[in-house]
């Protein structure tokens, strides 16, 4: 709506509009540090340039009317659904923010806070307002991703039918120009929210709050968007399996016709659902990831700032605002990189989609490790500790190396040029039982090499941040958990171009579906086929690369808890001790929670894709002609079904993530003050959030591959391989793909961005464990 109305505002007075908020943005900035106003220069010159992406790839053609038309009902379904699913996810976000601030003004205060003159209302309002800005800016990051997917797709399609490396461009410049907005919004949201109660607040000035106290204020932020991301991830993930499963089942084994065949009445809800499931939803994540590390980036920075004495704290508190403002710069570079040719054709195996794409990753990373470095020089030397800033650089590295490894460890589990999905296909040719056996093992397989390299990863980054020579008044050692902070920031510091290859995947597959439904040459669903395949691959690459910073930034988010805690409850808690009953069972419940969640994802998908199947085959039955062209399906009634199902079917999963810690918290902490345990209740929440992550990281790694791999091996055998389609091994390979289709987008998904949100939720609702 606020976007529609933007569109109808005379330009000219538009401009004057950007002008005076830019000003007043800038003025606030100016303010609090010249470190916030690099920021929202680099934020709105970033803007500016997902402008002129958007102008580029609108100026392309829409190709035949009858490719318009299929995109026309892929938009209204997509958008239909998403203002449906927001609005109920509003609601939800309201009542919550009621809660949050009952909470707020009735919890004890920490002595930081009344020292600075923060009462419990101020405190209250504030969590509040920075709650429903984050919810506010997560729900706009995902319109951002399924306002650009639909429009996107056809423009896509119609360039197939020219050259394989112009099609190739413009979805890859299409999520570019999301990704943008999504990392630009993350940096704007947090900077303006810090530089507002910087100056609102009168941060350092006599009797004030301390700047280092200041990012414990954010918190909110992380948890607004955490709780759009989610429920966003489990409707879109909903939606988009179901259809697909219903699409699949009856459409390709039962009638034996190909994928995203017109006669399919469930192909456009499957088409639609790409766009609120993998875009929309991918969107709202990969904000609320980058918002969760800046915030506890921020917050151990200053932290560790307060403990060392260093007397201008601010370069440690923003420099994970510099670092992704760095990672608009020079994810555009390598968006840029990637350039159309004169030449058409297939895509000739020299001209790799996947190797142009890696290519631009190639050049993303050399520019990060450059800027990064500079970066660390710039902000965090000190004269306490001359080489530290080196030491942190190096974490840094870590961490743009442990992107890579993720990003190259996926990619060889899910990509079939690698031999782990040639071999799951060549199990299809002896049945369907086989297929599912080797997929599933193949899943529990790939979580090795993440978890060896995500320890290694931090092991390294403590070590490296605890040898800087940083030290607290005693004189211990105080960089270790920052080091590992900044080697998420490491991890993240191409974000803007890894998204950009999530988004590629979705709209490449909505390409195909288009060309298919509009019956084009075979020529064009060949080039459209590679890219789809490519793109599922980038899928699955960026879930691992999803993975492993959620698993850094769960790490960063459970030392301000703890933090959180000693500061209200003035008692020491630097530890959590797992052989103390109460303690040990806390950690069981955040273990079954991450198996029930992700089983209540799982029969959503399964229940919804039954009503979908029940809906195809009625129509094959009633209306006979579909097969024969002569009676068109009812689209409508399929998208309408998977629809309100999935807007049902999220809710139980939803509140179990969101109740689940704050029960246990309450009912451990009555418990442990009947015993004389003041901390029991705090305890048995940080086992809970330990155990949790350690089993929703491997449970995400192991859907994710999982499913990306049965549907790749699909793919393989489609190419010719193993008799190609309608044999009897592509029939296996289509149910491994079903199989994994709740595993990779719905549940696999949902899983990270649940172990953040209860990493946010417990730092949020810490004093009521007291």
């Amino acid at each position: 709506m606020a976007f529609r109305l933007l569109m109808r505002i005379n330009p000219r007075a538009l401009i004057i509009l950007s002008l005076l908020v830019f000003s007043g943005v800038l003025y606030v900035g100016a303010s609090t540090s010249p470190i916030v106003v690099f920021v929202f220069c680099i934020c709105t010159l970033s803007l500016f340039f997902s402008l002129y992406l958007t102008k580029w790839v609108l100026a392309k053609d829409e190709g035949p009317p009858e490719m318009s038309e299929i995109s026309d009902a892929i938009r209204d379904g997509a958008e239909g659904f998403f203002r449906t699913q927001y609005g109920t996810i509003s609601k939800m976000a309201l009542i919550l923010a009621f809660v949050i601030l009952g909470i707020y003004l009735f919890r004890t205060t920490t002595p930081q806070q009344e020292a600075s003159g923060l009462g419990r209302a101020t405190l209250a309002y504030i969590t509040v307002a920075s709650f429903l800005l984050g919810a506010l800016c997560s729900g706009i990051a995902g319109f951002v991703g399924m306002w650009v997917s639909v429009r996107a797709n056809v423009r896509v399609s119609s360039a197939a039918r020219r050259s394989a490396r112009e099609a190739l461009q413009i979805a890859v410049r299409a999520g570019g120009f999301s990704a943008i907005v999504v990392v630009c919004m993350a940096v704007f949201g947090v900077a303006i929210l810090y530089s507002t109660f910087y100056v609102w607040l009168g941060v350092d000035s006599p009797g004030s709050m301390k700047v280092t106290d200041l990012p414990l204020l954010l918190v909110g932020y992380g948890f607004g968007a955490s709780f759009v991301a989610l429920f966003a991830q489990l409707g879109g993930g909903i939606f988009t399996k179901a259809a697909d499963v219903g699409a699949d089942l009856v459409g390709k084994v039962e009638q034996g016709i190909p994928e995203d065949d017109p006669r399919n009445p469930a192909v456009i809800a499957d088409l639609v659902g790409d766009n609120v499931g993998d875009c929309a939803a991918r969107g709202a994540d990969l904000f609320e990831s980058i918002a969760a590390e800046i915030i506890s980036a921020m917050i151990l920075g200053g932290t560790m700032a307060q403990r060392c004495k260093i007397e201008d704290p601010s370069g440690f508190i923003l420099f994970p605002l510099v670092v992704h403002s760095f990672d608009l710069v020079v994810s555009s570079v390598g968006i840029l990189s990637i350039r159309g040719t004169r030449d058409s054709g297939l895509i000739s195996p020299i001209e790799d989609p996947m190797a142009i794409m890696q290519k631009g990753y190639s050049i993303t990373i050399m520019l990060a490790v450059l800027t990064f470095g500079a970066s660390t020089r710039w902000l965090l030397y000190t004269e306490q500790a001359p080489s530290a800033w080196l030491n942190f650089a190096l974490c840094g590295l870590v961490g743009i190396i442990t992107a890579y490894a993720f990003v190259w460890i996926s990619k060889y589990y899910t990509d079939y040029k690698h031999e782990p999905v040639r071999l799951l296909a060549l199990s299809s040719s002896t049945g369907h039982g086989t297929n599912i056996i080797a997929g599933v093992s193949l899943g529990m397989e790939s979580t090795a090499l993440p978890v060896l390299v995500i320890s290694v990863a931090i092991i390294s980054a403590y070590w490296l941040g605890q040898t800087s020579g940083l030290v607290d008044e005693s004189g211990n050692p105080a960089g270790g958990l920052f080091g590992t902070a900044v080697a998420t920031m490491g991890m993240l510091s191409t974000a803007g171009y890894v998204l950009t290859m999530d988004m590629f995947g979705p709209i490449a597959d909505n390409a195909g579906g288009i060309v298919e439904m509009s019956q084009q040459p075979e020529s064009v669903r060949e080039i459209t086929d590679v890219l789809d395949a490519v793109g599922n691959t980038t899928k699955a690459t960026t879930k691992g690369f999803a993975i492993g910073s959620a698993g850094l930034a769960s790490f960063l988010l459970f030392s301000a808890y703890m933090d959180e805690v000693a500061s209200f409850a003035q008692l020491p808690f630097k530890e959590v001790d797992i052989a103390v009953p109460e303690i040990f069972v806390g950690g069981l419940l955040g273990s079954m929670l991450i198996f029930l969640f992700s089983a209540w994802a799982c029969s959503a998908v399964g229940k919804t894709a039954q009503e979908v199947v029940n809906e195809v085959r009625r129509q094959f039955i009633e209306r006979p002609g579909i097969m024969d062209y002569k009676e068109k399906p009812d689209y409508g009634r399929c998208v309408a079904i998977v629809a309100s199902a999935s807007l049902r079917e999220m809710i139980k999963p939803g509140a179990l993530a969101i109740i689940s810690p704050m029960a246990v918290g309450v009912v451990f902490r009555i418990l442990g003050h009947s015993t004389g345990r003041p901390l029991l209740g705090a305890k048995v929440v940080a086992s809970l959030l330990m155990f949790a992550t350690v089993a929703g990281i491997l449970m995400a790694l192991f859907m994710n591959t999982a499913g990306g791999a049965w549907d790749n091996a699909k793919k393989y055998i489609e190419t010719g391989a193993l008799g190609g389609k309608g044999s009897e091994a592509h029939k296996a390979a289509v149910t491994g793909d079903t199989v994994g289709d709740p595993f990779k987008d719905t549940a696999g998904p949902s899983l990270h961005v649940l172990i953040k949100m209860l990493a946010t939720i417990t730092l949020v609702m810490a004093p009521i464990f007291l």
